[in-house]
């Protein structure tokens, strides 16, 4: 019979060394990550505007973020040649979540959220409530949140804008749709109660509709949607006397025809081309397109290598039987809502038309336009290397019974700031700008 032989191993005097250098590295590795999250980052912090307002006691504030975070999901370090460090999570996380801190909103709205499990603690902490929703297959998605000491959530929405039927005239399923392309964006509403205010409350909606600058027909589909179930929510849940917010980054600019159409722009000749343009049928509509391109451009950013001139690939120029709307169908569809107004464009122009106008910069000084509802908007919200627009808004609507105005806003980056391309460290963690605005309503 063997007999069972034990080793009692010994490790040599070197051994022990190495093992107490290599715990000691990993103790300065663990307290450097808590530093970096206990000292974040500095942003570079902007002044607040205050209009004039005539206050009464029968009034509610409501003070309203709107951000496109830049999910991290999407982040490519080629579309970013001059963020360096600031794309990594450990620089751009503690600077994304102070500066939404730092606003002190009582209700914001972000988009391309991910790494919900870093940001949720931060906004529990800070005693805010949460309600989160994305798009089918999509790693990120639309977050609002609330105080939660000064509202509660009594209902919620989301839309799928693939599924959404705009017209009742026809037999055929795609038809009634009228969609040009499968694109998985959704829109997200919650209505949310007043604390103490015997029935008051708000609607709030936020979106990320369709990147791609040349689909200019499904983004204004997506838009006219947005607008008419936002009414819906609001009629079926029995508040037709609550204002709404609606913000988001609506991936077009104060020029396109979806922000005429929103806001009550007549549809310039244009727009009616760049309309006309994008009605086509894409293969996620119809999958017998023979395909021209291999690479998909689904996502933000996607397709740029191969699509450099931003035109549509995959696909086929729409036919009547399609359904797509037509420029009067689009017209009659926005024109059964009341029309929104934006808090920067009423804002920033109010400022302009002050005696201290020093420091407005809007969307019209760089397209030298000044007589269209939209030309107030910030110059920029979103500005990297390769691409610099304003896309990203705060739409509000009114009531019957309640007058909304704009008592103040934040104001946006200046052009010098932003040249080195966001994001940027101390400057900014994402690639669009934060935009707040405080907003009355009265009876």
């Amino acid at each position: 019979m063997a007999t069972k032989r034990t080793y009692s191993y010994q490790p040599t005097p070197e051994q022990l060394a190495l093992a107490e250098e290599r715990r000691q590295q990993r103790e300065a590795k663990k307290l450097q990550q808590q530093n970096t999250q206990n000292h974040a980052p500095k942003f570079l912090q902007r002044p607040w505007i205050s209009l004039p307002s005539t206050r009464t006691t029968s009034q509610s504030i409501i003070k309203v973020m709107s951000w496109n975070l830049l999910a991290q999901c999407l982040i490519r370090s080629n579309l970013f040649p001059t963020s360096s460090k600031a794309l990594k999570t450990t620089h751009r996380e503690p600077m994304l979540h102070a500066e939404i801190l730092s606003h002190s909103a009582d209700i914001m709205c972000m988009q391309e959220v991910d790494r919900l499990e870093k940001l949720h603690p931060v906004l529990k902490q800070a005693g805010y409530s949460s309600a989160y929703s994305t798009g089918p297959g999509k790693q990120h998605g639309c977050l609002i949140s609330y105080k939660k000491d000064k509202y509660s959530q009594v209902g919620e929405a989301i839309i799928e804008y693939d599924k959404q039927e705009v017209r009742e005239d026809s037999s055929h399923p795609a038809a009634r749709i009228g969609s040009s392309r499968v694109t998985n964006n959704i829109g997200f509403i919650v209505a949310l109660a007043e604390a103490g205010a015997n029935g008051k409350g708000v609607i709030v909606a936020t979106t990320h509709l369709f990147w791609h600058p040349a689909f200019t027909y499904e983004r204004t589909r997506q838009a006219s949607i947005l607008a008419r179930e936002v009414l819906n929510f609001r009629q079926a849940t029995g508040h037709d006397d609550w204002p709404c917010i609606i913000a988001g980054d609506f991936n077009f600019t104060p020029d396109d025809p979806a922000y005429s159409l929103l806001v009550g722009n007549p549809l310039s000749v244009a727009q009616s081309l760049r309309l006309q343009m994008s009605r086509v049928i894409h293969i996620s509509v119809d999958p017998t397109i023979p395909p021209t391109t291999k690479k998909a451009d689904d996502e933000e950013g996607d397709g740029s290598e191969t699509d450099p001139d931003r035109v549509i690939n995959n696909s086929r120029a729409a036919v009547l039987s399609d359904g797509l709307l037509s420029d009067l169908e689009l017209i009659s569809l926005f024109a059964n809502g009341p029309k929104l107004r934006s808090a920067y464009d009423e804002g920033q122009r109010a400022r302009r038309g002050s005696s201290t106008p020093d420091g407005v910069c809007t969307f019209g000084d760089r397209t030298l336009s000044s007589n269209r509802l939209g030309d107030h908007e910030p110059m920029w919200t979103s500005y990297t290397h390769y691409w610099k627009t304003t896309l990203d808004y705060i739409f509000f609507l009114e009531t019957s019974k309640h007058h909304v105005d704009v008592m103040g806003y934040l104001n946006p980056h200046h052009t010098i700031d932003m040249e080195a391309g966001l994001p940027q460290i101390g400057v900014c963690g994402s690639d669009h700008v934060s935009l707040c605005a405080e907003l009355v309503v009265t009876q």
